[in-house]
């Protein structure tokens, strides 16, 4: 099957190799001509512009966008808009807004155009994990690109399915990476803890080999963490400060909305904010209140 694909960076030339190593043919483009040469390299058969790959695919088309969330993803579907015709389909695998996905499927509609918004989880793992992918959109478009998703999952059957009308993608993995916010924390928190008890000299590693096999706990972030601590035993030179890319807060807002309680990744994000700052002024007034009301000591900024 062809599939026209728009984003060449880490994910999406990985995403190239993995369906064109399935026999698939892909038509990449992207605005970096160097990544469009190292699709080219790998097989795909290379677009110097929008219109270009548009005229390289046979219809009814089928065009991946794998850019930025944002206006990126929102100039790049207006763009795609344009050029296609009635019958072609639109998949956006960026973490999208699930309200914009929303929005942009109506307006395609309008053209008699399909949008299918594919939460894609398995990062730079994906090429040979495969993906996960959570497809909210018209259930005709996803039965007509199932090859292309059984390519591009773990197994035909397994790590992908459509999930819901437009949007449902989005917000589903919206969940899925806020889910992700309150695991990370929770291993990061026990084993903060383990290397605070330095009476025992615990080996964070050794432990954390042990719990990847039978214990309740295991999961491939812990796989991870294995990973990371053999590596790096101390995490010397990491510096703590954990950025997030959006979709935290947006499953936060949503909480909000629906009066639905989500502490534990409520609080994972929480966390994420208080580790970029380096003097807390809220720290700084709660020893200066301990001074006020008790005289206790106040420590000096270094």
């Amino acid at each position: 099957m062809d599939l026209g694909l728009v984003g060449l960076g880490k994910m999406g030339l990985n995403m190239a190799t993995r369906l064109l190593r399935g026999g698939h043919r892909v038509v990449a483009y992207d605005l970096d001509e160097a990544a469009i040469e190292a699709a080219e390299a790998d097989g795909a058969d290379g677009a110097r512009s929008l219109g270009e790959l548009i005229a390289k695919l046979p219809a009814p088309r089928a065009v991946w966008v794998m850019v930025p969330a944002g206006e990126p993803t929102e100039s790049t579907i207006r763009d795609l808009a344009e050029r296609l015709s009635p019958g072609d389909t639109i998949l956006d695998g960026g973490n999208s807004n699930y309200k914009d996905s929303m929005r942009r499927a109506a307006m395609l509609k309008e053209k008699r155009l399909s949008l299918l918004d594919v939460g894609t989880s398995g990062g730079v793992w994906g090429l040979a994990e495969g993906y996960s992918m959570m497809i909210g959109g018209e259930e005709a478009a996803v039965e007509r690109l199932r090859p292309i998703f059984e390519t591009l999952a773990p197994a035909p059957d397994k790590g992908w399915g459509h999930v819901g009308p437009s949007g449902a993608g989005h917000f589903v993995k919206m969940v899925h990476n806020g889910i992700e916010y309150g695991l990370m924390q929770a291993y990061a928190e026990g084993f903060d803890l383990m290397q605070h008890k330095t009476e025992f000299g615990l080996d964070l590693h050794r432990i954390a080999e042990i719990w990847r096999h039978g214990s309740v706990v295991r999961s491939w972030l812990l796989d991870l963490a294995a990973n990371a601590l053999a590596e790096n035993p101390t995490l010397e030179g990491i510096a703590a400060h954990v950025e997030d890319s959006g979709e935290g807060r947006w499953t936060v807002a949503e909480a909000i909305d629906l009066a639905c309680p989500i502490p534990v990744i409520t609080l994972s994000l929480q966390r994420r904010f208080r580790s970029r700052q380096e003097s807390p002024f809220a720290d700084k007034l709660l020893a200066a209140l301990r001074q006020q009301f008790g005289g206790h000591e106040v420590k000096s900024e270094k």
